[in-house]
C-alpha cells in the first residue's frame, strides 16, 4: 500500500485530497496545525481507521522530518500555507516564515526520507502579478513581478524545488491554482470570496465587495482541483502547471449568482480596494491537459450551487 503525507490535511483542499487518496487505496498521513484547518473536515478520512493518521503539527517543526522518516511516504502533498494576500501585506515576515521556511522544512523531510515526489500547491492568482495577456500561460512567470509577499513566496518556491530536485533527486510538480472554491471552504477567514458571500447572504447580511467588483478571478471547483493533485503524483515531472478554467469571472458576477441561489435581494456593500490584489486573472490549462491529462469539468453555476448548499444550516 502506497503512503502519502498531506501537509495542511485538515484544511479546505487538503481534507478533500485526503478523502480522494484514501478512496484510491493510499495510506494517508495528514499534518495540520489547525490554524485554519478543522478536525471536522476529516470526518470521512477518519472513518478509514488505521489507513489514516492525523498529526497536529506546524510544518516548521522538526517533527515533520521525524514523521517522514517514520512513515516513508512515496509522495508528499504540500498544501499547508499562509494563504491570505491581505495577511501577507500586513506581516511579510510571518508569511515568509510559513511559506518559505515551512516549504524548506518539508523538502528537507522529503530528502531525508528519500521521498520520490513532492506535489506543491502554488498560486496562479498571484504568481504572475498583473499580466497583459489572458488566459495566462506558465511561461509568463519568467520575469513576472508578484504584487504581494504571498505571491513572492510562491514564485521563489520553484527555485527551491528545482534545487532539491538537482541536489537530492526529489521530483516535484507545482500546481499554480486558480481561486479554488467548494464545500468546506472557510466562510469566516480572509480568503474565499465564494464561501464568505454564501454564508453572509444565507444569514441575511450584505457581503462587502472590495473595489468596484469588476476585478476577475479564475474560479476552479475543489473536486476538479483535487483530481489534478492526484494526477500529479505520476505526471508533470519538474513542471509548474496552471490549474484553472481559463475563464475570467468578476466578483460582481459571483455576487449575482449567489444572490440568486440564496434569494438575497439586497445590494452588495462596496469598500475600498485591497492592497496587493491583482486586477484580472485567468489561467491557461493547455499545459495541464498535455502534462497531467487534466481539464476542469465543473461549471461555475453548478459549483456555486453545490457550495451554497453545503453552507445551508443542517
Amino acid at each position: 500500500m502506497a503512503t502519502a503525507l498531506v501537509s495542511g490535511g485538515a484544511g479546505f483542499i487538503g481534507s478533500h485530497l485526503c478523502d480522494r487518496l484514501l478512496a484510491e487505496g493510499y495510506r494517508v498521513v495528514a499534518v495540520d496545525d489547525l490554524t485554519t484547518g478543522r478536525i471536522a473536515n476529516l470526518a470521512e478520512a477518519r472513518s478509514y481507521g488505521k489507513q489514516f493518521t492525523f498529526t497536529h503539527m506546524d510544518i516548521r517543526s522538526e517533527g515533520i522530518r521525524t514523521l517522514a522518516a517514520r512513515h516513508k511516504p512515496d509522495v508528499i502533498y504540500h498544501l499547508a500555507a499562509q494563504a491570505s494576500v491581505e495577511a501577507s501585506m500586513r506581516d511579510p515576515l510571518a508569511d515568509a516564515s510559513i511559506n518559505v521556511i515551512g516549504l524548506l522544512n518539508v523538502l528537507e523531510a522529503a530528502a531525508g526520507a528519500s521521498v520520490r515526489k513532492v506535489v506543491v500547491a502554488g498560486s496562479g492568482g498571484t504568481l504572475y502579478g498583473n499580466p497583459r495577456r489572458f488566459p495566462v500561460k506558465e511561461i509568463a512567470r519568467r520575469g513576472a513581478h508578484p504584487v504581494s509577499p504571498y505571491g513572492i513566496t510562491k514564485k521563489v518556491a520553484e527555485d527551491y524545488l528545482m534545487f532539491y530536485r538537482r541536489r537530492h533527486e526529489v521530483d516535484f510538480t507545482m500546481l499554480a491554482l486558480g481561486n479554488v472554491y467548494g464545500p468546506r471552504q472557510d466562510p469566516h477567514g480572509e480568503a474565499g470570496v465564494v464561501a464568505i458571500f454564501g454564508q453572509k447572504m444565507l444569514s441575511g447580511q450584505a457581503p462587502m465587495i472590495f473595489g468596484d467588483g469588476e476585478q476577475t478571478r479564475d474560479y476552479v471547483y475543489v473536486d476538479d482541483t483535487v483530481h489534478a493533485f492526484a494526477l500529479a503524483a505520476e505526471r508533470g515531472s519538474g513542471e509548474v502547471v496552471n490549474i484553472g478554467t481559463g475563464v475570467q469571472t468578476s466578483v460582481n458576477r459571483i455576487f449575482e449568482v449567489i444572490a440568486g441561489l440564496t434569494g438575497f435581494a439586497r445590494p452588495a456593500v462596496y469598500g475600498p480596494p485591497r492592497e496587493g490584489d491583482v486586477r484580472r486573472s485567468a489561467l491557461s490549462n493547455e499545459l495541464a491537459a498535455a502534462e497531467l491529462g487534466w481539464k476542469p469539468w465543473t461549471g461555475i453555476e453548478a459549483g456555486l450551487k453545490a457550495t451554497v448548499e453545503s453552507l445551508r444550516p443542517r
